[in-house]
């Protein structure tokens, strides 16, 4: 009798430590939106956001931290404690910051660990109605024409189609006047009423004003045409070797646990294969989505980095 005591007392010990485990998800979790309310990370945010919570069964909060083309957000959540609780959604900036910003606070591949890419986008360059090129080869002829007359309006300084703009000068032997504005809704406004010559940005950003036909699209910088213009030709079909694309995907802080990881990508993958989001992403937001895992997201950013990097570097970019 005593020994099975003992041996049961034993057992019991031994299974404390796994009893003794929280459970995840356990409380709400935040989800980061490192932009205001309003733009695209803020608007794949809240539309993943129920149907996360629905895969999860604890309540999801979407924390708009904005500032500092984004880094402001993801530093907190680069510092935050890795228990699954805290989740941050960047943009194409994310890849841009390393090299645009300094001393950021934090180490963009050492401090998060990549979870899942949702999706990219296109850019487009258009022009406004009032301007006179009908097609990308009519604004190159104008440009070289009168160098530096041609102005473009981007989200900002440093933003990917600020320095896309810069790869296309640099192929095409052009030379145009930046205007960067401080986010997609002055952008819009500026679209709308001819403020700047070409309106550069996703079409994510431009859909309404191109459906209004107060902006043309000239051309799309992604590696397939924009779902929002498809009749456009990309960069590269033109014979320009330049290409973009915008991006979506969600990281953690870097010691998240990897069975943690694993579930919330099972979330999102949850939440991306809904129709609703999948219809809201692609015809509405222009998305194209590509999910891709940790380690294949992770190569990816690794890319656009080094990438967007020697742009900026090389351009001698500094941020607003």
């Amino acid at each position: 009798m005593f020994t099975r005591r003992a041996a049961l007392a034993s057992g019991l010990v031994l299974a404390a430590p796994a009893i003794a485990q929280p459970a995840w998800p356990a409380g709400p979790i935040r989800l980061v939106a490192p932009f205001p309310p309003g733009g695209s990370v803020d608007a794949i945010s809240r539309l993943l956001q129920p149907h996360l919570s629905a895969a999860l069964g604890v309540p999801v909060v979407v924390d708009n931290k904005g500032g500092a083309s984004g880094s402001i957000g993801t530093r907190e959540v680069a510092r935050a404690a890795p228990d699954g609780n805290t989740w941050v959604l960047v943009f194409d900036t994310h890849a841009v910051n390393p090299a645009l910003i300094p001393n950021m606070g934090f180490d963009t591949q050492k401090d998060l660990a990549p979870v899942l890419l949702i999706g990219t986008a296109a850019m487009l360059v258009t022009a406004h109605k009032s301007r006179p090129w009908q097609d990308f080869k009519q604004l190159l002829a104008a440009a070289k024409a009168k160098p530096d007359t041609i102005s473009y309006g981007t989200i900002g300084n440093g933003s990917l189609a600020h320095l896309t703009m810069k790869l296309i000068e640099r192929e095409t032997g052009t030379s145009f006047v930046h205007v960067p504005y401080r986010g997609g809704g002055p952008l819009v406004t500026a679209s709308a009423t001819g403020e700047v010559d070409l309106p550069t940005a996703t079409g994510t950003v431009l859909a309404s004003q191109i459906e209004a036909e107060a902006i043309r699209p000239l051309v799309s910088t992604g590696s397939r045409r924009a779902r929002v213009a498809p009749g456009v030709p990309t960069l590269t079909e033109l014979g320009v070797p330049v290409t973009a694309d915008a991006f979506w995907g969600v990281l953690a802080p870097a010691a998240t646990p990897a069975p943690i990881r694993a579930r919330f990508e099972a979330a999102l993958r949850t939440a991306l294969a809904v129709p609703m989001v999948q219809e809201r992403l692609t015809a509405t937001l222009g998305v194209d989505l590509d999910p891709k895992g940790g380690p294949e997201f992770g190569a990816f950013l690794a890319k656009a980095i080094e990438t967007w990097g020697k742009v900026v570097r090389d351009n001698g970019i500094r941020p607003d």
